[in-house]
């Protein structure tokens, strides 16, 4: 799935400047950085939450599900949210029991607590097929179980429909059980792509070094 390059600014600063790249169906890209860098201006200029400088929206085709970095449910049960997204009793059954929210079915979405709340929003989204699957820092607020299980079923929904996934996320740790290829991004800038070993293990500029050594990885 191929993006067009684009900028973004806010209040005459450009805070990104993304390159022409291509994201490869059926890995999970993973887009680390420090905060600041234009992680999450990124999804939601993919995702179409927000316009590029250039108007026109940097996929050219393709459906796209998006999940937000601050999860959040309808005024209803968790059951009934994921059966807005697609009316599928099996499906949503068996993305509950992934993430262990079966006996949630019944509450209401809006009075989860917090990782409560980020498992049932990825079911929900889960529910569809898309393109592209953009997650913003998915399993930031689930511990360290659910963590792992939303990984499980995030690699399985890969399986199943081959999309592209762009992940993301503040855990060094997180991109390497589940990406397949790794971004870094500094400052706005796209300074490193490459498959997650080459990145987190044997980086070639100085501010990915840099980065890395704090999380030990270099």
């Amino acid at each position: 799935m191929k993006i067009s390059a684009f900028t973004k600014t806010y209040e005459k600063k450009v805070v990104l400047h993304f390159p022409d790249f291509e994201l490869v169906k059926g890995k999970i890209t993973a887009v680390i950085g420090s905060n600041g860098s234009g992680k999450s201006t990124l999804a939601k200029v993919l995702a179409g939450i927000e316009p590029s400088d250039q108007k026109n929206h940097p996929l050219a085709d393709g459906s796209v599900g998006y999940l937000p970095q601050k999860s959040y449910g309808f005024h209803m049960s968790v059951y009934a949210n994921l059966m807005l997204n697609k009316h599928d009793k099996e499906l949503a059954s068996r993305r509950m029991d992934a993430l262990k929210i079966n006996d949630l079915a019944k509450k209401r979405a809006d009075r989860l607590s917090g990782g409560e709340t980020a498992r049932m929003a990825l079911a929900r989204l889960l529910m569809g097929t898309y393109d592209l699957l953009i997650l913003d820092e998915p399993t930031a607020a689930m511990d360290r179980e659910s963590t792992l299980l939303a990984e499980e079923l995030i690699k399985e929904y890969v399986r199943e429909t081959g999309c592209a996934v762009l992940l993301i996320t503040h855990s060094l740790q997180q991109a390497r059980r589940i990406a397949d290829e790794a971004i870094y991004l500094h400052a706005g800038e796209l300074l490193e792509a490459g498959t997650v070993d080459q990145i987190l293990y044997h980086p070639s500029r100085p501010e990915t070094v840099q980065f890395l050594e704090f999380y030990g990885f270099v």
